[in-house]
């Protein structure tokens, strides 16, 4: 296992180079000036504008900003936002639990609905409850979530009035609070992804069940539960897992849309306004932080592999 894990971090290491130099030169592509944008771009003399942008290192070749931005990074100081005047770790850190607790929120919501109708459809193959399970996913798929998050704002919190629109409340300050504003982000970002895990399950689980060790169970006389839950339905989940797994670095770092229509205060909300502002620094250092959190969830995930099937091993 030390092996692996070894294994794993050099070849993780040209990955977060080439990603870190991406990153960087990406943000610096978007037309703006930190400057222009903080303190206008009329009225500024030009002695004045030196030193701003010699106090926020942005007069030194962009070979020597990122070196010096990665040379930080390694230590754990992503930098300083220009708009907040704070440490980018900090500001990360107060924003990344709203994230989480939508991210979490979301996943449980497809996984405890998707997996059950993937199930279904699969057993049920053809009839109306397979149809429908299909139907689901396909809109999950199919709609955009800034179309689908306000179709639901519009239903339950303006026509019903039964959930509110926007906003965070954190789960110290009320839990009942809490789940009564996270339940339309949480469908709306979990739907999509409840709808691939639905059409996974489905198909891995109908390939599952014409393979030769089923139709040699059923030979043998074992009641169908038993040939469904013990045998097919192991082996078709591995797949699940993995789509489950990637969906949930998808959800950590592209919750965007999302937080914008809810007015949620995560880390993709802090991403548009930081673009924005032109805030390189919280820019770079959200974006690395996600990829860290990714690598973990793929670590994550290729544990489960061996607690489902026990062939797999980690070598």
């Amino acid at each position: 296992m030390l092996r692996y894990f070894i294994r794993r971090a050099l070849a993780l290491v040209p990955v977060f180079f080439i990603m870190t130099v991406i990153v960087f030169l990406l943000i610096r592509m978007v037309p703006g000036d930190p400057v222009d944008v903080m303190y206008g771009a009329e009225g500024l003399d030009p002695a004045r504008r030196a030193a701003l942008e010699r106090s926020l290192g942005l007069d030194q070749p962009l070979v020597v900003q990122y070196f010096k931005w990665l040379g930080r990074a390694l230590t754990g100081d992503l930098g300083r936002s220009y708009r907040a005047q704070m440490p980018v770790l900090d500001l990360i850190l107060q924003r990344l639990p709203a994230t989480l607790y939508l991210s979490l929120a979301a996943l449980l919501f497809s996984v405890v609905l998707a997996i059950p109708l993937g199930i279904i459809s699969a057993v049920k193959r053809n009839s109306w409850a397979d149809l429908g399970a299909i139907g689901f996913a396909i809109l999950g798929i199919s709609l955009p979530q800034f179309w689908s998050g306000i179709m639901l704002v519009l239903v339950f919190a303006i026509l019903l009035g039964w959930l509110p629109s926007i906003g965070y409340v954190p789960p110290q300050e009320g839990l009942g609070k809490f789940l009564r504003h996270i339940i339309l982000p949480a469908i709306t970002l979990g739907w999509s992804l409840a709808g691939t895990t639905t059409r996974l399950t489905r198909s891995s689980l109908l390939e599952e069940l014409g393979k030769d060790y089923v139709r040699t169970a059923r030979g043998m006389g074992l009641p169908e539960r038993k040939v469904l839950w013990e045998h097919a339905l192991r082996n078709a989940l591995i797949p699940t897992v993995t789509m489950i797994g990637l969906q949930l670095a998808f959800l950590i770092g592209g919750a965007v849309v999302v937080e914008t229509v809810f007015a949620w205060p995560g880390i993709g909300l802090l991403v548009v306004d930081s673009i924005f502002a032109r805030d390189y620094p919280v820019v770079q250092g959200v974006i690395l932080a996600v990829a860290v959190m990714v690598v973990l969830v793929n670590l994550v995930v290729d544990f489960v592999y061996t607690l489902i099937d026990p062939r797999i091993r980690l070598e």
